[in-house]
C-alpha cells in the first residue's frame, strides 16, 4: 500500500495546472447512455474515480476510447474520452464496481429514461456519511418507474417505457438526485420541475452539456430546474470545467506554507465562497481571468466557517480550511452541516500537534505556531489531502499512509507541489 514521505518547512511558490473537475467528469460520462450518438468529453482528470466510471460503461456495453493524451511542464494530461453507448447489451451495474465508487448510481437515470429499465446495486456505506438515494428513487417513481427492491439491488422499470415529466421538490439538496434525474428528465415525456436542487457548477456544467446535446433545460444556475422533454439526443463535444476543489487545496498550500501560489486554468467565480475565507483569514487573493494567485506573508487569523450547498462554503473545502485554522492565530470554529461523519482527519491533525475540540457537528480549533511531524493516516478523500497540508508546515518528516484515498481525486498532486517547492515522495509502506 502506497504512502507519502513529507519533509515539511518549505515554502511553496510557483504556478500550478487545475486538472479537470471529477466532480463534472463523472455524470458527463454517464450521460453518454442517453444517446446512441459520440460524446466525446476533454480535459477529463486521470484519476481511479475516473476509471471505475469508465469500467462500469464498457461493462454495460459503451464503446470507449482515448482520442488524445497530452502533457506539458504543469503536469496537465488533456485527456480526451470518446463514448458511444450506440449498442447497450446491460442494463445491470453489479456491486462489485458500485461498491467502490457511490456516484456509479449516477447511471440508473439515463437507463431509465433511454431503456425503461435499470438494475443498480445499492451503495452501501460511505467513510464521510450514510448518502443514501431515497430521493432518488423518490423522483424516478414521481416520474412513473416502479421501483423493487431485492437482494441489495434497486430494480427499476417504466410501464410503456417512457418516465413522464413531474413536479419534484428534494426535501434538502442533493447534488446527486438533482443529476440523475436531470439527465433522466431530458428524454421524458412532458415538462419536469426540480425544486431544491442543487446548483454547484458541476451541475451547471451537466446541464450545458446536455443542452449542447439537443436537451431543453432552463434555470440553470437556480436552485429550479425546468426540463421540456425531447424524443432524442445526439452527441456533442464538450470541455469538462475546472475543479475548484483541487484549485482550492493548491491555494491553502500558499497559506500552509506561507507562500505564493497561482493555479491556472479556473474562473475565480466557481469559487467565491473559497476565495473570500481565504480572506478573512488574512491571505491576498489575486482574482484574474482564467488564474488566482494566493500570497500568504502574514500569521493567519481565526475565523468562523459553516459549510453549505453552493454557494456556500463548500463541505469538501472543510478538512483543508480546518487544517489552517489550527496554525491561525485565536480559536476558530468550523461548522460542518452537509455530513455527519466529515471530522474523521481531527484525530490525525492532532497527532500532529493540532488543538481541537469537537462538539457534535462544531470544531473549535485553537491555534497552534506549528505543526510536529508524526506517523498518521488517511481514512478518506480529503482527509488525506489536508494531511499533506499539515505536513507541508510540520517541522520534520512527516509519512501519511493509506494515500490510496488520494488517487481517487487528486491527479499526480505529489509531482504538482514538487514543481512548486515541496518535498514529497511516494513509496510503500
Amino acid at each position: 500500500m502506497d504512502k507519502l514521505v513529507i519533509e515539511g518547512g518549505k515554502t511553496l511558490t510557483g504556478k500550478v495546472m487545475v486538472a479537470g473537475a471529477k466532480n463534472a467528469a463523472l455524470p458527463l460520462m454517464a450521460a453518454c447512455l442517453i444517446t446512441d450518438e459520440t460524446l466525446k468529453i476533454s480535459n477529463v482528470p486521470h484519476l481511479s474515480d475516473i476509471t471505475t466510471m469508465a469500467n462500469l460503461l464498457v461493462h454495460m456495453g459503451v464503446d470507449l476510447s482515448i482520442e488524445s493524451l497530452k502533457e506539458d511542464e504543469n503536469f496537465q494530461s488533456g485527456r480526451v474520452l470518446c463514448l458511444t453507448a450506440k449498442n447497450i447489451s446491460e442494463h445491470r451495474a453489479p456491486y462489485d464496481i458500485v461498491r467502490r465508487m457511490r456516484a456509479s448510481v449516477i447511471v440508473l437515470g439515463p437507463l431509465l429514461a433511454r431503456f425503461g429499465e435499470a438494475e443498480i446495486s445499492l451503495p452501501g456505506g460511505c467513510a464521510i456519511g450514510a448518502r443514501p438515494i431515497d430521493y432518488h428513487l423518490m423522483a424516478f417513481e414521481k416520474m412513473g418507474a416502479k421501483i423493487d427492491l431485492e437482494e441489495g439491488y434497486v430494480k427499476a422499470k417504466v410501464e410503456g417505457g417512457r418516465l413522464k415529466g413531474a413536479d419534484i421538490t428534494f426535501p434538502t439538496v442533493s447534488v446527486g438526485a438533482t443529476e440523475n434525474v436531470l439527465i433522466a428528465a431530458t428524454l421524458a415525456k412532458g415538462k419536469t420541475i426540480l425544486r431544491n436542487a442543487a446548483c454547484e457548477p458541476e451541475v451547471g456544467d451537466l446541464a450545458n452539456m446536455l443542452n449542447s446535446m439537443g436537451a431543453k433545460i432552463t434555470g440553470i444556475g437556480t436552485h429550479t430546474l425546468e426540463i421540456e422533454g425531447v424524443e432524442k439526443l445526439h452527441g456533442t463535444e464538450y470541455r469538462v470545467i475546472a475543479d475548484r476543489i483541487e484549485a482550492g487545496t493548491y491555494l491553502a498550500a500558499a497559506g500552509a506554507t506561507g507562500g505564493d501560489i497561482e493555479v491556472v486554468g479556473i474562473s475565480p467565480d466557481i469559487m467565491s465562497s473559497t476565495l473570500e475565507v481565504f480572506e478573512k483569514m488574512g491571505m491576498k487573493i489575486e482574482r484574474k481571468e482564467n488564474s488566482i494567485r494566493a500570497i500568504s506573508t502574514t500569521p493567519l487569523l481565526a475565523i468562523k466557517v459553516s459549510t453549505q450547498p453552493h454557494p456556500g462554503f463548500p463541505t469538501d473545502m472543510q478538512a483543508q480550511i480546518s487544517t489552517l485554522m489550527c496554525i491561525a492565530e485565536g480559536t476558530s470554529i468550523m461548522e460542518e452541516n452537509i455530513f455527519e461523519n466529515r471530522f474523521m482527519h481531527v484525530p490525525e491533525l492532532q497527532r500532529l500537534g493540532a488543538n481541537i475540540v469537537v462538539d457534535g457537528n462544531f470544531l473549535s480549533i485553537t491555534g497552534i505556531k506549528n505543526f510536529k511531524a508524526a506517523e498518521v493516516m488517511a481514512t478518506d478523500l480529503r482527509a488525506s489531502v489536508c494531511l499533506i497540508l499539515a505536513a507541508l508546515r510540520a517541522e520534520g518528516t512527516t509519512g501519511i499512509n493509506r494515500v490510496y484515498h488520494l488517487d481517487r481525486g487528486y491527479e499526480r498532486i505529489e509531482e504538482k507541489l514538487s514543481a512548486l517547492g515541496a518535498t514529497i515522495y511516494r513509496t510503500k509502506d
